[in-house]
């Protein structure tokens, strides 16, 4: 399903050799920024979100060792750093076409699901990434759904929209 994401961020200028990894160049540091701003928002990393973070990381942009832990330490640097999400979005509105961009809502909702409860924040902040990158309301429900459905137990949290 995620092919096409695959295959564009495996073609990402950078992915060719170690360089530094910042949100203002590389797609793939405004991408691991959101989906830590997406584990972060209900104000607790559990151990779950922790592993799917780095399992999609991983899986997505095509690292492992050292590469992983400086995309790591550099999306969570860069959440922590920012001030809105607009930095972010923007670089993923211009690197990913519409398709990309609604499966990219799918990833995210995969970290909102991590623990097996998307909570208000989690779903107010997936809400917000998807505004912004050009995401509608009814495919961003719709992907929540698909996700919600593949992940056995999932729940959503009070004030979530279903």
């Amino acid at each position: 399903m995620f092919d096409r994401v695959i295959s564009f961020i495996k073609n990402l200028p950078g992915t060719d050799g170690p360089r530094a990894l910042t949100p203002e160049e590389d797609p793939r540091v405004a991408a691991a920024a959101l989906m830590f701003h997406v584990v972060n928002a209900d104000g607790v990393l559990q151990p779950a979100e922790q592993a799917k973070l780095r399992s999609t990381l991983a899986e997505h942009y095509s690292v492992s060792g050292n590469e992983l832990e400086s995309l790591i330490e550099a999306g969570e640097q860069a959440e922590q750093e920012s001030i809105d999400l607009y930095a972010f979005t923007r670089i993923l509105k211009q690197h990913l076409d519409a398709d990309e961009r609604l499966e990219f809502i799918e990833l995210l909702w995969e970290m909102a699901y991590a623990d097996g409860r998307a909570d208000e924040l989690e779903d107010n902040t997936v809400w917000r990434v998807a505004e912004l990158i050009g995401v509608d309301g009814r495919d961003r429900i719709a992907a929540k759904q698909r996700v919600k459905a593949s992940i056995a137990g999932a729940t959503d949290g009070p004030g979530t929209d279903e």
